[in-house]
């Protein structure tokens, strides 16, 4: 019994691995990408799991947990880059120090 609900959860992994490596692949914008590669961690992570209670080894448990750190760390410090908006771009019609033939307004010396 043990061993048909190891194959089937490895199946299951193995699918959301799948998927996660399409969207990885697909995925328009640079979120898709971090959350498809968060998935993909996570999946690797319970096939880990999964492989260490079929085997009833405990010696993987180090390895599950520096895999969810830098998952969480990854994911995380994308989360923050992404949050920062860009700086507002120049239009492409002016370049830097053109004010469209219009002068600035001086002060008058006393």
């Amino acid at each position: 019994m043990m061993v048909a609900v190891g194959v089937g959860a490895t199946a299951l992994l193995a699918v959301g691995a799948v998927l996660a490596v399409v969207r990885m692949e697909r995925g328009p914008s640079m979120l898709d990408r971090t959350v498809a590669f968060d998935v993909l961690t996570t999946t690797l992570v319970g096939a880990i799991a999964v492989e260490a209670a079929l085997s009833r080894r405990v010696e993987s448990v180090p390895i599950l947990v520096v895999l969810s750190m830098v998952g969480f760390i990854g994911s995380v410090t994308i989360a923050r880059f992404a949050s920062v908006p860009p700086p507002p771009a120049t239009p492409p019609d002016r370049e830097a120090g053109d004010h469209g033939g219009e002068r600035s307004p001086r002060k008058e010396e006393p």
